[in-house]
Order: C-alpha cells, then sequence, then structure tokens
C-alpha cells in the first residue's frame, strides 16, 4: 500500500516549464447542499517527456483532473500551468488559442471529420489556426506512426487502429507542450490497443513528447514511466515504473474509495 503523503511530496517537487502541473487545484460542481466536489487539493506535475497515467475507481475524479489541465473546464480553485503559463490568468481567446497550440487531445472516440483524408484531418489544428505545418516534423510524424500509405483514405477507409493513429498524429502535429489521452485505446481490441500504447510510448521515446493518459486498464497503465492514482477527488499515491501487476495489485487496494 503507497503512501499518499509521500506520494503528494514527490509529484509536488519539479516546477520545470515544461509539461503541466496543479497547485491545490480543486473542482466542484453545483453549490449549497447539491455541491459535489470533483477534486480536493490535488498538486500534481506531468513532467515534460515523460508518460504518466491517471487512474482511480469510477467517480474518483480522473476525467475531471484531465479537462481542467488541458483547460476545457475552469477550476473552482488552485492554478493549473501548462509550462510557465497559468491558465486561470487567461482570457477566453488566449485559452482557446493555448489549447490549439500547445495541447494535443485523443479520445476515445476518434473525432475524425469523415468527409476529410487522413492528411486533413492530421493538419485540421493548422488549418483552423491559419498556419502552414512544419513539413519536416509533419513527415516525421507520419513515419513514426506508419500513416505514410494512409494520407489519402477517409476515416471509414481504415481500420479503428489506423484511425487512432490518424487521431494522434493530429495531437502530434502542433509539437503540444502535452498531449492528453483519454482511454484511448477503450473503442479497440487488445492487439490493436497495444499498438497504440506503443506508438504513444513511442511518441515520448522517440520525438520527446509529453503523455498524460486516463485509463483504467492496467496493462495501459504498464506502458507509462508513472501512475499517478486518485481516489474522491484526492490524489493517494504515485506508483514510479509500473507493471500490470502492480498496478493492478494497487487498484485493488482502492476498492474501498469507491
Amino acid at each position: 500500500m503507497g503512501n499518499a503523503a509521500e506520494a503528494k511530496r514527490t509529484i509536488s517537487e519539479g516546477t520545470a516549464a515544461g509539461g503541466a502541473r496543479t497547485v491545490r487545484l480543486g473542482k466542484v460542481y453545483g453549490s449549497g447542499d447539491m455541491a459535489v466536489r470533483a477534486l480536493d487539493d490535488v498538486t500534481v506535475e506531468f513532467p515534460a517527456g515523460r508518460f504518466t497515467a491517471i487512474m482511480g475507481p469510477s467517480g474518483a475524479g480522473k476525467s475531471t483532473l484531465m479537462h481542467c489541465v488541458a483547460g476545457l473546464e475552469d477550476a473552482s480553485s488552485g492554478k493549473v500551468y501548462v509550462g510557465d503559463q497559468e491558465l486561470g490568468a487567461l482570457s477566453d481567446r488566449r485559452l482557446t488559442r493555448l489549447r490549439r497550440e500547445r495541447i494535443g487531445f485523443v479520445f476515445q472516440a476518434f473525432n475524425l471529420i469523415p468527409t476529410l483524408t487522413a492528411r486533413d484531418n492530421i493538419l485540421l489544428p493548422l488549418t483552423l489556426a491559419g498556419t502552414s505545418p512544419d513539413r519536416e516534423w509533419l513527415n516525421t510524424v507520419v513515419r513514426v506512426l506508419k500513416l505514410g500509405d494512409r494520407l489519402s483514405h477517409r476515416p471509414s477507409e481504415m481500420s479503428g487502429g489506423q484511425q487512432q493513429r490518424v487521431a494522434l498524429a493530429r495531437a502530434l502535429v502542433t509539437r503540444p507542450q502535452i498531449v492528453f489521452a483519454d482511454e484511448p485505446t477503450g473503442n479497440l481490441d487488445s492487439r490493436t490497443g497495444a499498438e497504440v500504447l506503443a506508438l504513444l510510448r513511442n511518441a515520448v521515446d522517440d520525438l520527446g513528447q509529453t503523455v498524460a493518459m486516463v485509463t483504467h486498464d492496467p496493462v495501459a497503465a504498464g506502458h507509462a514511466d508513472a501512475v499517478v492514482f486518485l481516489a474522491d477527488g484526492r490524489i493517494v499515491d504515485l506508483m514510479d515504473a509500473p507493471t500490470a501487476d502492480r498496478v493492478l495489485d494497487r487498484m485493488r487496494g482502492l476498492g474501498d474509495h469507491s
């Protein structure tokens, strides 16, 4: 069983400008007797160049944490930083720009535009921003994700695994500060899911990317450098160099929090 105080001390030590972090983050939905505290005093870091998994029982606050750090939801208290930028200090317009330029997203549902080719789906964030791609970086992403022979295909002409690769390429094409993956293997069979996890691992190891992934799957978490465990909206443990078996054992220990 891990020590929550030790975990909190460890994950709050770093202050590097890369990646993302929270300081005493709180999130409350509703008010008065109907208030629900989804996050309670969460201090955590997603270090640059590392792959971090976020786990916990249903209702632990995993997706809420990701949404707050990604700027998709406002925090009720505390602070969120992406790099050295505090999100709460940004106007709506600047926050939108930061999300588009410095944050990548990969979801369980691939969220591809069905009428666009793989290439146009990948380039969509840049098209919306009115900017041109870095050709060398685009070619590197396409090569690493093995999409060279799929760029002219539409989503309906690709397998689920290929569509998720396109979604990952779209998340990487802007060279974001951090990529958030929300159950990225949830709609995939085990073999294809393993391929996508290997690609996320490669994005960190070969492309220097920072990845934070919400997952319920101990096998998926085993691909990460570290796992942050949540229960009842609080950080309760941190595991470095996780394995599927160790994660599963820790998750069993959280059962009484669900």
